[in-house]
């Protein structure tokens, strides 16, 4: 697969990387055993995907083998926003056996990043990520990276990234929007500690 070139909002800002790098450090005082670290959100469009994005360059900067996993079937938009990926496959068709892992993640120019795109929207996207395969592949996928972040769609609107949580060694909460509230994030992180995932704490973005 030819290599993909990120696209950014800031990433040629220095304070914005200064950011980035703190929170990547915080990530790394969670401790060892954090490697697969999961982003979810109340609302949309409160800059999770960014952030995610952002954490995960981070990382691949400092010579880790990152794969940024992106779960969110209902909604996605960075193959067309954040990348130069033309008609990508990604993790719908991979569940779907459609095609391999391999066919489907692409790396990113002059990084240890790989990106594995959503895939084209599925009508069941919860009975996909529920399923064994995902399971699998989680398996697989931590055997070969240091570190994998996961966007998830907004656990305030859907629950996908409760049942994502489950193969996560821990969790961030994106809050952007004005409009939420302090009882709506405290449902999201109840649910969140539902699942079983350890919650590592929360990113006020904007």
């Amino acid at each position: 697969m030819d290599p993909i070139h990120l696209i950014l909002p800031g990433e040629n800002d220095y304070f914005t990387a200064e950011a980035y790098k703190v929170l990547r450090t915080n990530l790394q005082f969670c401790g060892q055993d954090v490697r697969v670290i999961a982003f979810t959100n109340c609302l949309a469009d409160e800059g999770k995907t960014t952030v995610a994005l952002h954490t995960s360059r981070s990382f691949a900067q400092l010579g880790e083998k990152v794969l940024f996993l992106d779960t969110d079937m209902r909604k996605s938009v960075i193959a067309d926003r954040n990348t130069d990926i033309q008609n990508a496959r990604g993790l719908s068709e991979v569940l779907r056996g459609l095609c391999s892992f391999e066919e489907s993640v692409y790396p990113v120019e002059d990084l240890p990043l790989d990106v594995l795109p959503a895939g084209q929207f599925p009508p069941n996207p919860v009975e996909l990520l529920s399923g064994r395969h995902f399971s699998d592949l989680m398996a697989m996928c931590r055997s070969r990276y240091d570190y994998i972040i996961v966007d998830t769609p907004p656990l305030g609107e859907v629950i996908d990234a409760a049942v994502v949580a489950r193969h996560c060694d821990g969790m961030a909460l994106v809050i952007g929007s004005k409009k939420v509230r302090c009882r709506h994030a405290q449902d999201v992180i109840e649910q969140i500690r539902k699942s079983g995932c350890r919650i590592l704490g929360a990113v006020r973005n904007g």
